[in-house]
């Protein structure tokens, strides 16, 4: 086992606040927040199929990785949600990463899972998160794309520079459409 991941307490900074809920961008996800975020993960199987749930080694892979952008939403210090970007070129194993035209260019933000728990649906929570991190992407000077896949028709209410690129019939074995989109980074 590694020295980083012996660490038990989550290192990072709050990004942003409105009252009880606040959004952290970390540095490190500890081991004392590995099981809430398994549990919060759960929900992205109904969509995503099984292979989404967060185990410890993905924690791992993509939350404690160099390059990666790992948000986490708090609300009364509770972790409720959170969304993970990380660098498409950590996906080489994906033969639809490989794909991507801007592969190896070290330029584009993979949205790895966002989810926030159900019942903190509809309160402007997830749309707050998802601003900071585009915001935190648009920031980092070597990135000038988001990309990310989502359940067919979603993609067209995001606001900015959105492209559909591919459909995929049958993601990660679910039976449901995806859209793989690209979202140009605009600077401020």
């Amino acid at each position: 086992m590694s020295q980083k991941s012996k660490i038990h307490k989550s290192k990072g900074r709050v990004i942003a606040s409105s009252g009880n809920f606040k959004i952290e961008l970390l540095s490190h996800v500890g081991s004392d927040d590995f099981e809430n975020l398994i549990k919060i993960s759960e929900v992205l199987s109904e969509q995503y199929g099984p292979d989404s749930i967060l185990t410890e080694n993905t924690i791992q892979l993509y939350f404690n990785r160099d390059g990666s952008l790992p948000f986490i939403a708090r609300f009364e210090n509770k972790i409720i949600g959170f969304i993970i970007g990380v660098p498409i070129e950590t996906l080489k194993k994906e033969p639809w990463a490989n794909l991507d035209i801007h592969f190896g260019e070290n330029n584009t933000l993979y949205t790895y899972a966002f989810v926030i728990e159900s019942i903190y649906k509809g309160n402007g929570y997830a749309k707050m998160l998802k601003r900071v991190y585009l915001n935190w992407a648009k920031k980092q000077s070597n990135l000038k794309y988001v990309t990310g896949h989502v359940l067919s028709g979603i993609a067209k209410n995001f606001t900015g520079n959105v492209t559909i690129l591919n459909k995929v019939t049958n993601w990660k074995n679910t039976k449901k459409v995806f859209e793989y989109y690209r979202r140009k980074l605009d600077p401020f």
